[in-house]
């Protein structure tokens, strides 16, 4: 990685992220079957951007980037205001060091502050990506080892480590009243959920079955938390997941949305569909639930959002993508939603972060 030019870029507008037409003139990137979507807003145009997450008032949006054009060669942690009025841009700036691998980001409460996850500490170069050929071509998530969870502020300056374990630590989000960070780290040599008091750093691990356990997120009356989770079952699922989380690795594959209390108690499995169903939040009412699935597909493509009820029942299709939608979160006042895509991305492999009015 280049980490002058990487520094140089911090705090900068990205110039293809601005350079966008009016993104308020027609809702020409919502598809017709799309019926909870209305006034679909592209916000970024180019690179790998994703997980974009509401701050807390939301009015902001943070979310992780890569761009080898920019010289952003792995995921940097950027925020940017969402545009209220047409002809107001969105323009993001780098929060993250420029160095090491950034992901999963969130606003801090007050609001002047971000936490997420780096592998700066271990070098300022992109650690490597896993031959996946070595796998059969299996998609494959790496477990950076080197992953600790920051807590910075708007200028980027890093005021607090919250994780030091060794091993993966990431995937923090917060609760609602911003007190307890839940987050996903392999401290007891599996991939499990521990909550953290953020003033005491008092901690609690609220899962413990074999399996990745993930992506967790509070409902947004924070009685409830919800994730993504794999059972490896058989001999054969149970050997294969151990032999990779051995090599700092998970195959995200097989993963069902699963719930629980709030302290971890009565957790119970929402869906059932196979493949990999992901990237889950509660919506608004705290009793419905959204995300991300590629169940209906054989070749794991496309991926595209649903809903679905706590029992499991009323799945409902939401987006019509040919391709990838994923990482869809709520508005605080539940007016509005966010989501990756890579629709309107020109037939690259670009994803975008769009923004839409829901519609009940």
């Amino acid at each position: 990685m280049n980490k002058i030019l990487l520094v140089c870029l911090a705090f900068l507008v990205q110039p293809d992220v601005m350079a966008q037409s009016n993104m308020f003139a027609s809702d020409s990137t919502r598809f017709a079957a799309e019926k909870h979507f209305a006034q679909v807003r592209q916000l970024t145009f180019g690179g790998d951007n994703a997980e974009a997450y509401f701050s807390f008032d939301g009015k902001w949006l943070i979310f992780q980037r890569t761009n080898p054009k920019e010289g952003l060669m792995c995921d940097q942690m950027f925020i940017a205001k969402i545009p209220e009025a047409p002809g107001e841009k969105f323009e993001p700036r780098m929060v993250s060091t420029g160095r090491g691998r950034t992901t999963c980001g969130t606003f801090t409460k007050d609001g002047r502050h971000i936490i997420y996850a780096s592998t700066h500490l271990s070098a300022d170069t992109c650690p490597p990506v896993p031959d996946r050929r070595q796998y059969g071509n299996r998609y494959i998530w790496p477990l950076y080892d080197s992953y600790d969870i920051f807590m910075a502020d708007l200028n980027g300056n890093i005021v607090k480590q919250l994780t030091f374990s060794k091993g993966y630590d990431a995937e923090a989000t917060l609760s609602p009243d911003g007190e307890k960070m839940i987050y996903t780290s392999v401290k007891n040599g599996d991939l499990d959920l521990y909550i953290m008091d953020l003033k005491t750093g008092r901690e609690k691990q609220v899962t413990n079955t074999l399996g990745y356990d993930g992506g967790a997120w509070f409902s947004p009356d924070g009685t409830k938390i919800i994730w993504r989770a794999s059972r490896p079952k058989t001999e054969e699922e149970i050997k294969e997941y151990k032999q990779l989380l051995a090599e700092n690795l998970v195959a995200p594959t097989n993963m069902e949305v699963f719930i629980a209390n709030a302290d971890g108690s009565n957790a119970r499995q929402v869906t059932a569909l196979g493949n990999a169903n992901w990237a889950p939040a509660y919506m608004p009412d705290s009793k419905r639930i959204i995300f991300a699935s590629n169940h209906q597909s054989r070749r794991g493509f496309p991926f595209n959002l649903f809903t679905i009820e706590e029992d499991g029942s009323k799945l409902e299709k939401i987006s019509a993508e040919t391709i990838f939608d994923a990482f869809p979160m709520f508005s605080p006042n539940g007016k509005k939603i966010v989501f990756c895509s890579n629709r309107n991305n020109g037939g690259t492999r670009d994803t975008n972060i769009f923004i839409a009015d829901w519609i009940e």
